[in-house]
């Protein structure tokens, strides 16, 4: 049975609202990561350590009643490690599969770009059609099977690039930043009372909301979200722009079309509206295409960002009425 927008808003206000017993503040990081999920899309979270980017994924975990796995990404991190191997079973005479952590839902992979691209491309087959091949024999994973890649800004030292091709799977780059004056004391305050948010998460007071059926069928329904033919034109034409502005080596390709439709989708969804307005396209084309776009070296060298090249984009493309 198909839900409605209500239920997937009911289901998202609980989600949020068992996240915040944990997570402090980053309310913006919270929905995108849900609206990632919700939409069956993988997320790609950027910050510096310290700011709760595995946290944040272990309380998702909990609180949508999926299983959880996580992969500590290291410069000799072998492929096989993360898909898993055959291993030959002399008791029974034959190849046995050892399953790598992959196998799961949700997938942590914890400063992925602290591997090189042979380790992290490991992960393509898996992301685009949630399935691995193990010795020519493929295995299928979890329909709601979700990668959340975290890595520290790239001019870390002991961090690879991510390649172009495994960027493009991610529909989401999420930053998170250090919390304000306030949100810090709070955690300051937790960590007196012996209340820190990794005790809260390990008490068993945060509850799932949803199980991994109802996820499933609440990602289905975000299909009923209306999306006006004029809406995806707009979304279209900015995509196209990307490709065609001076600053820009590389544009965005067409799966960031696809993701920006759903970004939008879940965008209406979480603010508890069945159709699509032009001002979620515009809040969700930063976080969808700034991972997405190769700019030229003169103008990074002159400092200009990605986020600015797509807020000037926005400013260029006529906005349907």
């Amino acid at each position: 049975m198909q839900a409605n927008v209500d239920e997937i808003k009911e289901a998202l206000t609980g989600a949020r609202r068992e996240i915040s017993k944990v997570i402090i503040g980053q309310q913006e990081v919270i929905d995108r990561a849900l609206i990632a999920i919700f939409t069956g899309q993988h997320v790609l979270v950027e910050g510096v350590p310290g700011v709760a980017k595995t946290l944040l994924v272990r309380t998702l975990a909990r609180v949508l009643g999926c299983e959880y796995n996580r992969i500590q990404f290291t410069p000799d991190l072998m492929p096989a490690d993360i898909t898993g191997t055959n291993v030959f079973n002399l008791q029974h005479n034959e190849f046995t599969l050892i399953k790598g952590p992959v196998f799961t839902t949700f997938l942590l992979a914890d400063e992925i770009n602290r591997a090189p691209a042979k380790t992290q491309s490991a992960l393509l087959q898996a992301m685009q059609e949630r399935q691995v091949t193990i010795d020519r024999d493929s295995h299928q994973l979890s329909p709601n099977f979700t990668v959340f890649a975290t890595q520290n800004p790239v001019e870390y030292e002991g961090t690879y690039p991510l390649p172009e091709a495994q960027k493009d799977r991610f529909m989401l780059k999420i930053r998170m930043e250090p919390p304000d004056r306030e949100e810090e004391i709070t955690l300051a305050q937790r960590m007196l009372d012996e209340t820190s948010p990794e005790s809260t998460l390990a008490s068993g007071a945060v509850q799932a909301v949803i199980n991994t059926d109802d996820l499933a069928r609440l990602r289905h329904s975000l299909n009923a979200i209306l999306v006006r033919p004029e809406l995806v034109g707009y979304m279209v034409d900015l995509v196209r722009a990307t490709r065609h502005n001076d600053s820009v080596m590389v544009g965005a390709g067409p799966r960031a079309t696809q993701s920006l439709l759903l970004g939008c989708q879940g965008q209406a969804a979480i603010s508890g509206r069945d159709f699509v307005t032009p001002d979620d396209v515009k809040m969700m084309a930063i976080p969808v295409l700034e991972h997405r776009l190769i700019l030229r070296p003169e103008y990074e060298i002159e400092g200009l960002t990605t986020a600015e090249v797509i807020q000037k984009v926005l400013e260029q493309v006529a906005v349907p009425r």
